[in-house]
């Protein structure tokens, strides 16, 4: 399959209920996506991977666009979104990306110093990055009346990954360059704004209708380390995206603390994890924002009744208000079981209020 030519119409969905949610405009029924809704919960996706590697499915457009389009097919969701990871402009930067079997992604060329910042490679996503873009034209030719998130990782969530050299808990390298090398720790930031902000702007044009910045790890930090070390960085990448004139969801967890500064941050769509009630999330943030969630993933593996009685509970928070986006509070976790994803998806779609 030949992708298409660029895209950058984004007004043919304008009736979409997640588009209307995301700004903030009524809908008939309150629009559900998950996180991590394609991956390796689904029997679709695991048959994938027994034939390639993740990266390998990310540097192949047409299966990326296939295992993008599977829980559209199986769930009923109200949007998609692209199948990639928050990582792949590591590849083109030089530090040596590969995912090792049950341990995630690994940097082999992890930064630890000026030299080290100095010496990443300038990307082009276009052409560094082009296969993304080929499966989001793909995919606009494939999803007709659903919608297409395309995404990329926030730069404190990015940058944690390249200095650990990894996945962490404590992020004890990365707060160590924050306070004891700080031009080092700006360098970085400053380089990695630059990078997605790129690449998000070229997955807009070449077709994505909303996207989404993952700060996945960001609640690791107060504050004040927020406003003083990640803020600037997170919003110069989504006032760019949002001068594409598209909807931006910002999205991290355990961020209770970090709600009002994450909302200067400026996105239209802002994701609550499961840790704060919905109606005290939204609160925090006021009624100009939108709001998606929050799931908690977890709560996939109980029984239904219980199921039911949470997302009813959430969406009895949310109180038929435009703006909210029913979601997990992070991504659907292994295992979890199929038939029950879809079963929150009716639940939600359902949903009549009492």
């Amino acid at each position: 399959m030949q992708p298409s030519t660029l895209i950058t119409d984004h007004s043919s969905l304008i009736t979409a209920p997640f588009l209307r949610a995301c700004r903030r405009l009524p809908t008939d029924i309150t629009p559900v996506w998950f996180m991590r809704q394609a991956g390796r919960y689904m029997p679709e996706y695991r048959a994938i991977r027994e034939k390639y590697s993740l990266i390998e499915i990310c540097h192949h457009p047409e299966i990326a666009a296939e295992v993008t389009l599977q829980p559209v097919r199986a769930l009923g969701v109200d949007a998609a979104i692209l199948f990639a990871d928050i990582l792949l402009p590591a590849i083109p930067l030089g530090v040596g990306l590969e995912f090792a079997k049950g341990e995630g992604p690994i940097l082999q060329n992890p930064v630890r110093t000026l030299a080290d910042v100095k010496n990443l490679r300038p990307v082009n996503p276009e052409t560094d990055l082009g296969y993304v873009m080929d499966a989001i034209k793909i995919l606009r030719g494939e999803l007709k009346d659903i919608p297409l998130i395309g995404f990329c990782g926030a730069p404190f969530t990015v940058a944690s990954y390249m200095i650990e050299g990894g996945s962490s808990r404590e992020f004890l390298k990365t707060k160590t360059m924050m306070y004891s090398d700080p031009q080092t720790w700006h360098a970085l930031m400053e380089k990695l704004s630059v990078v997605l902000t790129d690449y998000l702007v070229a997955q807009i044009r070449a077709g994505a209708q909303a996207v989404q910045v993952f700060d996945s790890w960001v609640g690791a930090l107060s504050p004040q380390d927020y406003q003083n070390f990640v803020l600037p960085y997170s919003q110069k990448i989504i006032q760019a995206a949002k001068a594409e004139q598209v909807p931006v969801i910002h999205f991290g967890t355990n961020t209770t603390t970090l709600l009002p500064l994450m909302k200067q941050a400026g996105s239209d769509v802002i994701g609550l994890d499961w840790r704060i009630p919905l109606d005290d999330g939204w609160k925090i943030l006021g009624g100009d924002v939108s709001v998606q969630g929050n799931l908690d993933p977890a709560l996939l593996f109980a029984p239904l009744p219980e199921i039911k009685k949470y997302t009813h509970d959430i969406l009895r928070r949310a109180n038929g208000k435009p703006g909210h986006i029913f979601n997990l509070g992070h991504g659907i976790l292994q295992n979890t079981p199929v038939d029950t994803v879809k079963a929150v998806v009716d639940m939600v779609h359902e949903y009549q209020g009492n």
